[in-house]
């Protein structure tokens, strides 16, 4: 199996896209204000037992439906996109599959998450596949909120789930 990886500019700065033969294994957000710094390949590479290598132009088709969804439309990245679940199994693999049914501009509580994920009270395990998930925005888990309708985290950066969630609600 061979890994390639290349970048997609969002509002919150370039993310790193890496691909298999299979579809997109991870949509990463980078902490970093150089995305392109080897460490950042680090943890996917140990992950994947494989160095990713440089693709320019493999996020093309994937920059195309981010400018569309940052422009406002629905983007059901779902459809679009074909996905390579490897870096995720068990509850956390189903919960977010599940995530990505969530439509545009709707939510769902955790534990509502949790019970169509098949296991009804974990909505604390939802909130780890949310945060875990190595699909940052292309699997909404933004749309994922508590109970009492209010956002909760998104990782450390709860302006971006609040951002991400204003869009939609705009749409």
């Amino acid at each position: 199996m061979t890994f390639r990886y290349d970048f997609a500019p969002t509002p919150f700065g370039d993310a790193l896209a890496v691909f298999s033969d299979q579809g997109i294994v991870r949509f990463d957000l980078s902490e970093a204000d150089d995305p392109s710094v080897p460490w950042l390949l680090e943890g996917i590479t140990q992950r994947l037992r494989s160095v990713p290598e440089p693709d320019p132009g493999a996020a093309d088709e994937l920059t195309a439906l981010l400018d569309d969804y940052f422009d406002g439309s629905d983007v059901p990245f779902a459809e679009r996109l074909e996905f390579d679940w490897r870096l995720t199994d068990g509850f956390t693999k189903r919960a977010l599959e599940v995530i990505t049914t969530i439509p545009w501009g709707q939510t769902m509580s955790y534990g509502e998450v949790a019970a169509q994920a098949g296991h009804p009270g974990a909505a604390r395990a939802v909130g780890t596949a949310c945060r875990n998930t190595p699909f940052s925005i292309i699997v909404p888990v933004h749309r994922v909120v508590r109970s009492d309708g209010s956002p909760g985290q998104y990782g450390a950066h709860p302006d971006r789930k609040r951002y991400l969630l204003d869009l939609e609600s705009r749409g």
